[in-house]
């Protein structure tokens, strides 16, 4: 195992404790979980007890954000198909006793290096997602509301940036997970987890607050399994958590084709990587949301267009 401050470029090697995994960012094929046994991955350090799972730390990850109270949030979304990144970018707060946060999203740029769309602002609560500057035919000081129940995806991508509530939720559904290393995370030492979780099983024992979300992502999404990459600190706080999903496009109405491309990636397939970075816990996150007449009551496409 390898202890990396990350963005510094300091490494040096310390006590082996587990394998390597293979598989990158956005990398298609589900990689293989190897190294500590997910019975024995926690120990002394930061994260866990020298008697509980690597699952165990994991599958308590949003109850022990709610217990934190609140923090600043970052949010990264990777799209990737045809040798193609697209990403955007999100930056705001979250109140995770409350279930509230606030986002404010920065759209791709052209080819020319010029924004396209200006910055979007998001609220998020339990079962919905407002948001303003949504975009042409929309009133720049009217909300949109999203009903997340009813997105096929659960808003888990299709925001552009996940809740970081039920990023965490997500955990809950793991069944497998090792420990990779210990590196240093914004300047605190953090325990890198990896392994695989199951949004359906997630969604089944997920908060009520959630629950309603990843039901409609466990009907939605064609692969329930979801590979990630999450960091926990000393006191087992959430600190990044990055989630690789497979979304599956449809043209009028039929299935994608089914032969893979040559990254094991079958045509139609969409990957997408979704980062949270939570820092900054227990400053304040003041989200207020809008008054009905406040709300856009006309017909919305896809929040992404």
């Amino acid at each position: 195992m390898v202890f990396q401050q990350r963005g510094l470029g300091v490494r040096r090697r310390v006590r082996a404790v587990a394998g390597v995994v293979s598989g990158g960012l956005l990398a298609v094929s589900l990689a293989t979980v190897s190294g500590c046994s997910t019975e024995t991955a926690a120990d002394e350090r930061p994260g866990g007890t020298a008697h509980e799972s690597a699952v165990t730390v994991l599958h308590r990850a949003a109850d022990v954000l709610v217990k934190s109270g609140s923090s600043r949030v970052r949010t990264t979304m990777e799209t990737a198909t045809g040798g193609t990144r697209v990403s955007i970018r999100g930056a705001g707060a979250y109140d995770f006793e409350k279930r509230l946060g606030r986002l404010r999203l920065l759209l791709p740029r052209d080819a020319m290096g010029a924004a396209e769309h200006a910055p979007i602002t998001e609220l998020l609560t339990s079962g919905a997602l407002f948001m303003r500057n949504r975009g042409a035919g929309i009133p720049r000081d009217k909300w949109v509301r999203v009903d997340t129940t009813d997105i096929p995806d659960g808003n888990l991508v299709t925001g552009g940036a996940t809740d970081p509530l039920t990023a965490a939720e997500l955990l809950r559904g793991v069944r497998k997970a090792s420990l990779v290393g210990e590196e240093g995370l914004g300047g605190d030492l953090v325990r890198h987890y990896r392994g695989t979780t199951d949004i359906g099983r997630a969604a089944r024992v997920a908060s009520e607050g959630a629950r309603g979300s990843l039901v409609a992502a466990a009907r939605g999404f064609d692969e329930s399994t979801v590979r990630f990459d999450a960091y926990l600190d000393g006191l087992g706080r959430l600190r990044e958590v990055r989630h690789r999903f497979t979304v599956t496009s449809r043209a009028d109405g039929r299935e994608a084709a089914e032969s893979p491309d040559a990254a094991g990636r079958r045509r139609g397939e969409l990957g997408v990587a979704s980062t949270t970075e939570l820092y900054d816990f227990g400053a304040p996150a003041e989200v207020e949301l809008p008054k009905p007449t406040d709300i856009y009551t006309g017909k919305v496409g896809s929040p992404q267009k």
